[in-house]
């Protein structure tokens, strides 16, 4: 996947085979330990989706899981690549992407 092979531990996934289930997304981060939490979840909320259509999937995710206590926290625009930040009811962040 053209991933040099000094960083083959830096980062992984797993997929359902099948497409239909959430693909996970592991990532080494240079930041120390500051709270319990050691895990930061993106959720790719849409697959295959670009510009409005994807801002518009995001969008109804994030009033979804509102609904169900989690909050947004901010907005990322960076260069070109958006993704939501969320917390859950116990204060974890986890990512909309």
């Amino acid at each position: 996947m053209g991933v040099p092979e000094d960083q083959w531990t830096s980062r992984s996934a797993v997929i359902d085979p099948e497409g239909k289930g959430a693909r996970v997304y592991f990532q080494r981060v240079p930041e120390g330990k500051s709270v319990k939490n050691r895990v930061h979840l993106d959720i790719r909320t849409a697959p295959g989706a670009a510009g409005d259509e994807r801002l518009q999937r995001l969008a109804e995710e994030v009033r979804r899981l509102s609904e169900l206590a989690a909050e947004q926290v901010r907005v990322v625009d960076e260069m070109g690549e958006h993704w939501i930040v969320m917390r859950d009811p116990e204060g974890n962040e986890f990512c909309l992407t």
